[in-house]
């Protein structure tokens, strides 16, 4: 994949809409670190910070490659500030738990689930906190519009779970004041896959990481499976997994993710394929054995 994609959402906007292009700046310098206080609740759990923001956004711009024209600036705005704060949830206070908990639709969770504690509850349902995250504190990001508001929380909330398929909660012509249209599904499935992919060794956030550390194993083998992804390449027509271990438990789980990774592919080509102005090019995901 060309290095000509990289910042090219960024750089992109910067052309098209300065003013756009600034207040996106702004937004993630009042907001700086703010992803860092997932550690606080998940100590032991791979990176969920601005560097993994940054990763889903070179990912975005490497999946959107020569449609990124078909895109306009308020398109780009919100994919951009939609990829930044998708994991806000992972990492809020007690005092926001509380309140987003009570507009959150669990359904039939709590029945199956009785004895979840409050990071398993945030891990299930951090894209629908984070949703409410971005509503809460919306001042702090100075979003041109309301209509904006809207978009950039159904993109983050769209990385996992929601129905991209569901017209009401991801129109593909949705209207902002200034009269340009937003295609929500197109972009939620982008930023869905981004976060999917990004599953390399470079997901650990402690340079010299010590796996003896890890207090639980279900998070050890994590550490591990990513420690084993040596590279995850994007191409115009697959993902190219390249894995390197020498135990078998953590390849037959990269296999898993990688079906995992093929079902989410699916979807989000469902969304998006002759639905949409776009295409998500990528069909197959393949695992190569170094």
């Amino acid at each position: 994949m060309s290095r000509d994609y990289d910042y090219a959402l960024e750089r992109r906007l910067r052309e098209l809409n300065p003013e756009l292009h600034s207040r996106f700046t702004d937004a993630v310098f009042a907001m700086f670190n703010i992803l860092s206080n997932y550690k606080l609740i998940f100590p032991d759990f791979t990176d969920h910070t601005e560097l993994h923001s940054l990763n889903v956004i070179d990912f975005c711009n490497k999946l959107i490659a020569n449609q990124i024209n078909k895109l306009n600036a308020d398109e780009i705005y919100c994919i951009l500030l939609g990829c930044y704060f998708h994991d806000t949830g992972m990492g809020i206070s007690k005092t926001d738990y509380e309140e987003f908990s009570q507009q959150i639709d669990f359904k039939d969770y709590f029945n199956t689930h009785s004895k979840d504690d409050l990071p398993a509850i945030i891990r299930s349902f951090h894209n629908e906190y984070s949703g409410l995250f971005i509503e809460k504190y919306s001042k702090f990001l100075e979003l041109p519009s309301e209509e904006h508001l809207f978009a950039i929380k159904q993109i983050a909330r769209g990385h996992r779970k929601t129905n991209l398929l569901d017209k009401g909660e991801y129109p593909i012509d949705y209207k902002v004041p200034n009269q340009n249209t937003i295609c929500l599904p197109y972009l939620a499935a982008l930023v869905r896959l981004a976060d999917e992919i990004d599953i390399t060794a470079a997901r650990h956030v402690h340079i010299n990481f010590d796996f003896t550390k890890v207090s639980k194993e279900i998070d050890l083998i994590e550490f591990m499976k990513h420690e084993a992804v040596k590279e995850l390449v994007v191409t115009e027509k697959e993902f190219i997994m390249k894995i390197k271990s020498n135990d078998e438990k953590i390849i037959n789980g990269l296999e898993i993710v990688a079906k995992k990774m093929q079902k989410t592919l699916d979807e989000c080509r469902l969304a998006v394929n002759g639905v949409t102005p776009f295409e998500i090019t990528q069909e197959r995901v393949t695992v190569v054995k170094l």
